[in-house]
């Protein structure tokens, strides 16, 4: 965050008829009849901290695998990420611009995001920043929807996103590719992976950059704008080395590093210039993020595994224009989690996590800590066609306190393939460093949210095809949101505040509905998804900032032999945000797959291809039309 922007970041934060859309879905996701041919469900993390097959978990998980992430015309993982129910996000500006992921419209700092178990993000800010995470090391993401705090502690009120990067196996691998799109931009990236001996290996490298447009608007509501373009680049590299002793016994070694160097538009008040109002320098966010981790999973016998992990996470962001302010937290962490497993179907998890946070800040944050240590329990359990879960946490945190969270889960086979879920939970986030603390922001009397969640779900799956419905109600206490009223009592009564604070929201009301399908006819694969969503300030009586009552998005992906074509359509509804309703938008975006060899294929893609302009914030502005060509590489054996 900048002393230089007028807005404080910690602002971001986000009903018309979807009848035709629903149907769209129905029709996608239809009763076809089941297939004779029998698909493994898919094998899911998050939503107990051990591997369960996605069948045999209560809670609302959706799965990108790699085939969907490389197909994907996303321009970056947040873009990614909001194509499926239940999220969204907001952007100031294009890719490489600060970004903000909404899960069932719970704020940008209420979702935990881990990489390969390690839990990242700015201790600062308070929340992941997506745009220093490139797709290029990702192998598959999962999404936990709804309460997770009795899982993963403080911050998991909307959900969890797990991040899992490649991991070698078999013969050497060897993945690149190379893109040159509209905008200046390029990406390119280069990879190797294997295993041989008992030691697994995975290394790659990747950069991508772009010119991109000016972040915003002229007039906008601060005086900010620049009319010069606010490009980016990010470079990420990734190294993870396994070694496996024994059958069953794996210790591992990983290091990821960001680097992005990202323009943006922004205002000074110096000394030297009479503390007038300064837009015309080059403003820029230079973030380094940094994860060191090492890990040891093992069977100690038939029924009882042990996984123990220490890792260390470093986020260094230096942002502004003549002067640049740091801002930079580091976060340890120790896990030790046992699983153990008496009979088929049952299992018991028990874990212990220390976590250590440290904040340092120019002029305003000299050395902060904080410590948490917790103990979790959790239970799974079949019995016929029944699943029963349930998880408890206790968090003993340095600066709040003692928090118990717990979450109750039951689903059961109502019909062949069809599985009925009810789940309820509660939460709880602590405040930010700079919700605490940040000058002419931070209110160091912000009290902690707390909520409670209940959700009902379906889930069909028969072969390739699959839907769901789920239905969804949190209630928060104490939500933080950034107030853009200063006048008291809502701000402390200093003209420091001249543009708002961080305050609690006596009431929210989160609600909601979430669907999705995906159906295969012959060469041709469909999917749609549709977000009903009201979220409410029940205090104030209006809808909480950048949240749209509904986004719906449709693909449809034909696979003719050595060709692929692809359609994909994302709606946008309106939105409130800083006293202006944003319009909704449609955007359109097409693509094109040619296999010219084993391991080789050329891509294209139009991103936005009817030229939307599009408002993803107030007074900020995306990119429009892009074209994207490129060629890309994966083989074995080389």
């Amino acid at each position: 965050m900048s002393l230089f922007q007028t807005a404080p970041r910690a602002h971001r934060t986000g009903t018309s008829c979807a009848g035709s859309f629903l149907s769209s879905v129905l029709i996608a996701a239809g009763a076809a009849p089941a297939l004779a041919q029998t698909t493994l469900a898919p094998i899911v993390v998050s939503a107990s901290r051990e591997p369960q097959p996605i069948d045999r978990v209560t809670a609302d998980v959706v799965v990108i695998d790699a085939e969907r992430i490389r197909a994907s015309t996303a321009d970056s993982i947040e873009d990614l990420l909001r194509r499926e129910a239940g999220m969204q996000i907001s952007r100031n500006g294009g890719p490489g611009q600060n970004a903000s992921v909404f899960i069932r419209g719970t704020g940008a700092s209420s979702a935990v995001v881990l990489v390969d178990g390690v839990r990242v993000g700015s201790a600062t800010l308070g929340q992941v920043e997506f745009e220093a995470i490139g797709l290029a090391q990702i192998e598959r993401i999962e999404v936990l929807r709804g309460p997770a705090s009795s899982l993963y502690g403080a911050d998991a009120v909307g959900g969890v996103v797990q991040i899992f990067t490649r991991q070698g196996d078999g013969a050497p691998r060897i993945n690149a590719n190379a893109a040159v799109g509209s905008y200046r931009s390029y990406e390119g990236g280069l990879g190797v992976s294997g295993a041989h001996a008992g030691i697994d290996y995975a290394a790659s490298l990747s950069r991508e950059s772009s010119r991109g447009v000016s972040a915003l608007r002229p007039g906008d509501q601060f005086g900010n704008f620049n009319p010069d373009a606010d490009g980016y680049r990010r470079d990420t590299g990734m190294f993870k080395l396994g070694y496996t002793p024994a059958a069953g016994h794996r210790v591992g070694l990983k290091w990821m590093r960001s680097r992005l160097n990202a323009q943006f538009d922004g205002s000074e008040f110096l000394a030297s210039n009479g503390f007038a109002q300064d837009a015309t320098p080059d403003f820029r966010n230079h973030l380094d993020t940094e994860v060191v981790a090492l890990d040891y999973r093992g069977t100690i016998t038939p029924v009882w595994t042990t996984t123990a992990s220490i890792s260390h996470n470093d986020d260094d962001l230096r942002s502004g224009g003549s002067v640049l302010q740091r801002f930079r937290t580091q976060r340890d962490q120790l896990t030790w989690q046992n699983a153990w497993t008496p009979a088929t179907g049952q299992q018991l998890v028990l874990a212990y996590e220390h976590m250590k946070e440290r904040g340092q800040a120019d002029n305003y944050l000299e050395d902060v800590q904080r410590s948490n240590d917790a103990v979790v329990l959790g239970y799974t359990g079949q019995f016929g066609d029944h699943v029963l879960q349930a998880d408890l946490r206790h968090d003993r945190n340095s600066v709040y306190g003692g928090n118990t969270t717990g979450r109750l889960g039951w689903s059961l086979e109502i019909a062949r393939n069809l599985r009925l879920r009810a789940q309820a939970g509660t939460t709880y986030r602590a405040p930010s460093f700079n919700e605490l603390y940040y000058p002419g922001f931070g209110v160091s009397t912000l009290s902690a949210e707390r909520g409670r969640s209940v959700e009902l779900g379906l889930n069909w799956r028969a072969g390739a095809s699959e839907a769901s419905a789920t239905v969804y109600h949190n209630r928060v206490r104490d939500l933080i949101a950034y107030e853009s009223d200063p006048t008291p009592p809502n701000c402390p009564a200093d003209p420091a505040y001249a543009f708002g604070c961080a305050r609690n929201i006596g009431n929210a009301r989160l609600q909601g509905a979430t669907l999705s399908g995906a159906h295969r006819v012959g060469d041709l694969r469909l999917s749609a998804t549709v977000d009903l969503l009201d979220a409410q300030d029940l205090d104030a009586k209006q809808r909480l900032v950048r949240r749209a009552a509904h986004q719906e998005s449709l693909s449809a992906d034909y696979d003719a032999g050595a060709w692929t074509f692809g359609v994909a359509t994302l709606t946008v509804g309106a939105r409130p945000d800083g006293g202006k309703q944003l319009g909704s938008y449609t955007t359109l975006d097409l693509r094109a797959r040619w296999r010219v060899a084993p391991g080789w294929q050329l891509e294209a893609k139009l991103l936005n291809a009817t030229d939307r302009d599009i408002e993803p914030a107030r007074d900020y502005q995306a990119l429009g039309r892009q074209a994207w060509i490129g060629v890309r590489f994966d083989g074995r054996g080389l």
